[in-house]
């Protein structure tokens, strides 16, 4: 006899949202693998045999719903571009967007060796 399935509905809902994901990723990512070579669109490290599992589908828009049947949206990545590609977005969107031409904000808002020239001069 198996336990009553103590679940709560909230449960049910994220793995029931988890799983659709999972399927959604699945079919891009099978016609991402038709469309493309099975080459890292950053590094240039080709992909075959159980190795392929380590090339990721990127949304170049970083937007997971916009999947185009022409593919125009994605490009394969091994699984350290992808990451490196993601990590890069996110110190971007920390950082603001910078327009060219225009002047770095500074991010420090002290100065440890403000008084180090008058420090020397005591010593000498």
């Amino acid at each position: 006899m198996t336990p009553p399935n103590k679940s709560t509905p909230q449960e049910g809902m994220l793995a029931a949202a988890q799983r659709e994901r999972e399927l959604r990723a699945q079919t891009y990512r099978e016609k991402a693998l038709k469309i493309y070579p099975w080459i890292c669109g950053r590094c240039g490290r080709e992909f075959t045999g159980k190795k392929l599992r380590d090339l990721t589908v990127h949304h170049k828009d970083h937007n997971h719903e916009n999947n185009p049947p022409d593919g125009s949206n994605w490009e394969l990545l091994c699984l350290y571009c992808h990451d490196n590609e993601h990590d890069r977005q996110s110190v971007a969107d920390a950082y603001g967007e910078l327009k060219p031409g225009e002047p770095q904000k500074g991010i420090a808002t002290s100065n440890p060796f403000a008084a180090l020239g008058a420090l020397l001069e005591k010593k000498k």
